[in-house]
Order: structure tokens, then C-alpha cells, then sequence
């Protein structure tokens, strides 16, 4: 069953975020995920959001992001945003 994996960030030092796109990007395609939406704007028709914008992954399913998240290759990648960024991250499998 697809899977969705929403980030949201609030990015403090823009060159070092930009590194860790560039490692987590074809980190989480290799995982078997692909972009479905990138820095896009929130439209919010009813209730709150805080402005930022999200990026929208497509996973298999929910075991693939786990899998993603939980790999041990993925700690050094993670490690890249240390400071760089404060995140969100929400994962929620599709019908």
C-alpha cells in the first residue's frame, strides 16, 4: 500500500541544508521513494498552518520508510542537517 512522507523545515543555515538535500534526495529514491511535491505552498481552507512549505515523498509503503528512517546509512546523511535545520516529519500510509 503507498505510503506518504511529509517534511516540513524551518532551514537556519541554507548551504549546509542544501548538502543534506543533496545526500537525502537520492538516498530516499534508492529506499524507493520519489517526490511528489517540493517546497510546495500550503493552501489552507480551514484550521491553522504555520506558513512553511512541505516536500511530499511517495514511498511503496509504510515498511519502506521505516526501512528508509531505521537504516543505519541514513544516520551519517541525518547527521548533515545537524543545525542546519528544524524539522517535521509526519508519515501516513494511502488508501
Amino acid at each position: 500500500m503507498t505510503a506518504y512522507f511529509i517534511v516540513q523545515a524551518t532551514i537556519h543555515d541554507e548551504a549546509q541544508f542544501q548538502k543534506y538535500r543533496e545526500a537525502v534526495v537520492p538516498f530516499i529514491a534508492k529506499s524507493g521513494g520519489k517526490i511528489a511535491a517540493r517546497r510546495a505552498e500550503v493552501h489552507v481552507f480551514e484550521g491553522e498552518h504555520d506558513t512553511r512549505p512541505v516536500v511530499m515523498f511517495e514511498f511503496p509503503s509504510m515498511d519502506a520508510i521505516h526501512a528508509f528512517w531505521d537504516s543505519p546509512d541514513y544516520v551519517p546523511i541525518k547527521k548533515l542537517r545537524d543545525g542546519a535545520a528544524t524539522i517535521n516529519v509526519w508519515a501516513f500510509p494511502g488508501l
